[in-house]
This record gives C-alpha cells, structure tokens and sequence, in this order.
C-alpha cells in the first residue's frame, strides 16, 4: 500500500461566537440548510408536523414548515378555539391530511433525489481523484 497522507480528520470544534463576520454568514448557510434537512428527514421518517424560524445575523428570515409554516402557527396560537366549531374542525382536518400526503410525497422525492445528489458528488470526486 502507497503511504497515505495523513489528514487531522474532522475536529471537534469549540461552540462559541463566530467574530469574523463573512465566517459567520457562511456557517449559519450551512447550519440553518442541515437543520432544514433533519427536519425534512424527521417529517417524513415520523410523519410529524415542524415550523422552524430563523433570523439570519443579517436579519433576513428563513422559515420552513411541514406542512406549511403559517396553518402551523396558526394552529398553534389558537389550539384551543378549534373545539368550538365542529364541522369546520372536520373540514380543517380534511384540507390538512390531503395536504400533508401531499407534502409527504414531495419530502420523500426531496430525500431520494439528495440521496442521488450525494452519490453524484461522491462519484464525482473520486473521477477527480483519478485525474
């Protein structure tokens, strides 16, 4: 075997507050799209509903939602006023399960088709390597 060069492999970083300000934008792009993705990956593994919102450090806001961030919040903030109503409770409750197979589809597409893009980038990679 060839003597590989040896590398430090992934380090454990330690959790405190990025000061270099294009250091921080970068990891909150990439902290805030994993956290979409475990997400992503728990609504469709568990079938549970999430609503995230997140302030970038530049005061943007990103939101994701499964089955969609403001009926989520909505629900949330009035969980107890939809016992009042029960025909309209049942029509909700039609709406959302239609709309959450929907979703669920769709999240189950979204895996399989970053599962491919996965094996792409890996494949692409090693096509490097050989170069």
């Amino acid at each position: 075997m060839a003597n590989k060069p040896s590398s430090m492999g992934r380090q454990k970083i330690k959790i405190v507050k990025i000061e270099v300000k294009n250091h921080l934008q970068v990891t909150f792009s990439k902290r805030r799209s994993g956290l979409f993705k475990k997400a992503s990956e728990l609504c469709t593994l568990c079938g549970v509903e999430i609503a995230i919102i997140v302030f970038s450090p530049a005061r943007k806001i990103f939101s994701f939602g499964h089955s969609n961030v403001e009926s989520l919040i909505d629900r949330f903030l009035s969980r107890n006023n939809t016992n009042n109503n029960p025909i309209a409770n049942n029509s909700l409750q039609l709406v959302e399960a239609h709309r959450n197979a929907n979703v669920c589809g769709l999240n189950l597409q979204l895996t399989q088709i970053l599962g491919v893009v996965e094996i792409e980038k890996k494949r692409g990679e090693s096509l490097d390597q050989m170069r």
